[in-house]
């Protein structure tokens, strides 16, 4: 998704709202070697990300300087920025098709019922008058 802003540096953007997504940012950060700053959507001015509401509504966001990802292709993005080859074979694995359209239907299917899901809310429930 070729998108223009000014970050220097990488930065993993998640609802901050979803008790669920917070638990697998939290998982991600003590697993992975090298783990972005994670913001919050609920944190920032998205804008300065060129995102919108609907952007960070919809997925969880790994922006670099040049990218962003958003979805399943910012799981891939950033397991392709790790220094273990293994992780970064995964990230490239989940980013190729028909591996990458399985992770996106996987992805959606969680985004939709992550208020279902352990550690999920009522806050995460896309359907919530919250939102």
């Amino acid at each position: 998704m070729p998108r223009s802003s000014s970050i220097d540096r990488h930065v993993l953007i998640y609802d901050g709202d979803c008790a669920f997504c917070t638990l697998w940012v939290n998982r991600l950060r003590e697993w992975l070697p090298r783990f972005p700053e994670a913001k919050t959507s609920q944190s920032i001015a998205i804008e300065d990300y060129a995102l919108t509401p609907l952007d960070v509504e919809k997925f969880a966001w790994y922006i670099t300087p040049t990218h962003h990802y958003g979805g399943a292709l910012a799981t891939s993005a950033l397991l392709r920025a790790q220094p273990r080859f293994a992780l970064r074979l995964l990230g490239w694995l989940l980013a190729t098709p028909p591996i990458s359209w399985l992770a996106s239907g996987v992805y959606a299917l969680i985004a939709r019922y992550r208020h279902k899901l352990p550690g999920g809310t009522p806050a995460c429930d896309p359907a919530s008058p919250t939102r």
